[in-house]
């Protein structure tokens, strides 16, 4: 329960967030902010999540008492790229090479960067012991200071680089949280060990060269818009797909957060082969859940744009955001449904393939489309980019990842999902706004469960009537 309670006020914080830097901060300045923070998070996956990716792999609750070298092989990497990223802005500092931020713009999104890897690494740790409270104390505490921080600092100052600040403040001292259940006693430096080092590279290093350039293709898009139609477009795309990808990050994140440990779990104790069939699972759950998000999201949009988003970013936000639905959706797909296949089997080179196809058709897009279609081309590029990264990587996991698409279910969440939208389809101009966001939500939440229920949609019906089974026997008796 407290893992579902921090998911829950993790979303409505990091929505609230991003809502209320971009009112404060303004299209202008909240675009030059949505460009530092992005290279904030290239930099975060280029120096860092080769070794967040080792550690939700290699480490486990088994592993810390029998293995301490892998713990403080991963210390010390940390360490290590920490100062290795500290070393590279202070000579870019005093060269005085800008790398197209401003000398203190970079400074800080380097140093937002560490602070969020810092946290990234605690949370993964207690994700892969199952510390289910550790974690959620870990989430809230980062959030809540994250919150503060940020929005303090845009409320008060109007400045992004103190926004910046503030996010790099709250990962450090997300550090403080969860110390004792956290440590190993026996992961001192003396005990890394090389081989931990090698093994975490072969495995990680094709992901985060995938992750990596996915993460360029923000960055790019933004810097494309800030150059061709100045800051404010960029945060105006900025804000859409910031937004979207919250919705679509915080499901899926948390669908990834038990199921792929759930794979690695099974693939411990059942054997390789239960472990696949436990990712054709977990693809029909993400897809289940992913789809009528997805759709929701488009019903909700008039209404949740009025309600929510701050004045000076309506109209451009729902004509971004609608176009990049889909492209959330298959990001998500790839990510939570797809990269696992290649992960159980530490067959990474795939991934890094399809997110190449990704950049490279968005690339090639943005070369022809803005000038056909205008700022909206920008967008329009980042869903071809993904949309033939999402279907290259299925045809991939299947012909090589030997992947078994669950298509009954795949085929009842396409059917529930079309049920929901034509039911609702009529309310998405309701007035006043809040009552149509309130059905829609509502609405479209319970045709889709009843839906998915009695067609027993990813086992769901089983699963819930084991769930509760299971309470009633171990209730005790009154």
């Amino acid at each position: 329960m407290s893992i579902v309670v921090a998911f829950f006020v993790n979303a409505a914080l990091n929505f609230a967030l991003g809502l209320l830097v971009a009112k404060f901060l303004g299209p202008s300045d909240f675009g030059r902010y949505a460009v530092a923070m992005a290279v904030a998070i290239v930099l975060n996956t280029l120096a860092f999540e080769w070794l967040r990716l080792s550690a939700t792999r290699f480490y486990s609750e088994a592993r810390r008492t029998a293995e301490p070298g892998i713990r403080a092989t991963l210390d010390l990497g940390y360490a290590a790229a920490a100062l290795v990223l500290v070393a590279l802005v202070l000579a870019a500092s005093l060269a005085g090479l800008e790398a197209g931020l401003p000398v203190p713009l970079l400074a800080v999104a380097t140093g937002a960067a560490i602070g969020m890897a810092m946290f990234d690494y605690r949370a993964a740790l207690a994700r892969a012991r199952f510390l289910d409270r550790a974690y959620s104390r870990l989430v809230l505490f980062k959030n809540l200071v994250a919150f503060g921080l940020m929005v303090g600092g845009a409320y008060l100052f109007r400045e992004p680089a103190l926004v910046l600040a503030g996010a790099a403040a709250s990962g450090g001292l997300a550090l403080l949280v969860a110390r004792g259940i956290l440590a190993d006693c026996g992961a001192t430096p003396a005990a890394a060990e090389r081989r931990h080092l090698a093994a975490f590279a072969s495995y990680a290093v094709p992901l985060v060269a995938a992750n990596l350039i996915y993460q360029l293709i923000p960055l790019l898009n933004r810097s494309a818009l800030a150059v061709t139609d100045g800051y404010a477009e960029a945060g105006q795309f900025a804000l859409a797909a910031d937004v979207g990808l919250r919705i679509f990050m915080t499901i899926g994140s948390a669908l990834d957060l038990l199921l792929f440990q759930l794979v690695v779990r099974t693939d411990e104790s059942h054997g390789r082969a239960e472990a696949e069939a436990q990712v054709a699972r977990n693809l029909a759950l993400v897809v289940a859940l992913l789809l009528p998000l997805a759709a929701g999201y488009w019903l909700a949009m008039p209404a949740f744009e009025a309600l929510v988003v701050p004045a000076s970013y309506r109209g451009s936000f729902a004509i971004y955001s609608t176009i990049l639905i889909p492209a959330l959706f298959a990001f998500a797909l790839i990510q939570y449904a797809l990269n696992p296949v290649f992960q159980l089997k530490r067959r990474t080179g795939p991934v890094v393939l399809a997110a190449f196809v990704a950049l490279a058709v968005n690339a090639a897009l943005l070369a022809i489309l803005p000038e056909r279609a205008g700022p909206q081309g920008v967008a329009i590029g980042q869903l071809a980019g993904l949309a033939a990264a999402a279907l290259l990587f299925t045809i991939m996991a299947v012909r090589q990842g030997g992947l078994r698409l669950p298509w009954r279910d795949i085929g009842l969440a396409g059917l529930a999902t079309a049920a929901m939208v034509l039911a609702l389809l009529p309310l998405r101009s309701l007035d006043p706004p809040a009552l149509a966001l309130g059905l829609v939500t509502i609405g479209g939440a319970g045709i889709y469960a009843a839906i998915a229920y009695a067609l027993d949609m990813a086992g769901l019906r089983v699963l819930l009537r084991a769930r509760f089974s299971r309470r009633s026997v171990l209730a005790p008796a009154e």
